[in-house]
């Protein structure tokens, strides 16, 4: 297991790059103490820990012509893009069971990002009971406008992406000294303002911060993607993105153009492996 942090981006399709890069590290029988997942980064993470090859691959593809698991139907009847049910229980419970035993057997620490909804702050979810800590999962993945708030205890979560899209800061913060920061945005993006202002102001009214963050989001996610160029300079990041930009939507149906991302994921850890290893083996981050 290598000390080092694994920072997962979120993304909504474009995350199955990221099941493709996690795949390849299973393959290759890499770990890491700490783990952090934002959104489809975090759906991601659950499969990788269990270490479930191709797993999320399969999530992602098989049920999208059923309207339980993402339709508009879902958004209409419950206010959810995404089924809960579906998702968060019949997937791992009945469909594709997740080997709960093999996620218990991890010996690092792994977090879902949410965002606190009444302070606008983002917060770093333990997972260590799957069981019951799948809910920290949904709330990460929430997206504004397209799902319901998600209640866990007496706080209010959406999508982690909102205040903390890539979490590098705070793994370096919690010591991690080395890090590998996946990212579904490709070299060279820039985020642009949110077109949905007006909808998050009236959905959001009770909760300021949200439309807040939204307004803001652009010059947080650019100001990050300048932190990250520092912190790969310094030898404190190591990023894998894609090379070019995928054309694939957030929510996305088409299965090729989905295979095809997950391929490139995949060929670009394998490209990308010995420069990784000989980064992450230059020191100290190494446990044997």
């Amino acid at each position: 297991m290598y000390q080092a942090g694994l920072v997962l981006e979120g993304g909504g399709m474009k995350g199955i790059y990221t099941a493709g890069v996690l795949d390849f590290f299973m393959d290759q029988n890499i770990e890491f103490s700490s783990c952090y997942g934002v959104s489809a980064g975090a759906c991601h993470l659950c499969s990788y820990l269990s270490r479930q090859r191709g797993r999320a691959y399969d999530i992602s593809v098989d049920y999208l012509d059923d309207a339980h698991y993402c339709s508009a139907r879902n958004v209409l009847t419950t206010g959810d893009l995404f089924g809960v049910k579906m998702c968060y229980d019949d997937i791992p419970n009945v469909l594709n069971p997740y080997d709960y035993d093999a996620f218990n057997a991890y010996q690092g620490r792994a977090y879902a990002v949410a965002t606190n909804i009444e302070t606008g702050q983002a917060e770093y979810l333990r997972l260590k009971d799957m069981h019951k800590d799948i809910i920290a999962v949904r709330a990460s993945a929430s997206l504004p406008l397209v799902s319901r708030n998600v209640k866990i205890g007496d706080k209010l979560y959406l999508d982690g992406g909102l205040s903390d899209s890539v979490p590098i800061m705070h793994s370096i913060v919690d010591g991690n000294r080395k890090n590998i920061v996946v990212l579904t945005k490709e070299t060279g993006y820039r985020r642009k303002p949110s077109g949905h202002l007006g909808l998050v102001k009236v959905r959001y009214a009770r909760y300021p911060k949200v439309y807040e963050l939204m307004a803001n989001r652009h010059v947080a996610y650019n100001r990050m993607l300048d932190y990250l160029d520092a912190q790969t300079a310094n030898g404190q990041a190591f990023v894998i993105r894609p090379k070019r930009a995928s054309g694939i939507g957030r929510i996305e149906k088409d299965k090729e153009k989905l295979r095809l991302l997950y391929e490139e994921g995949y060929a670009d850890a394998r490209e990308c492996f010995e420069d990784m290893l000989r980064y992450l083996e230059n020191g100290d981050s190494v446990q044997r």
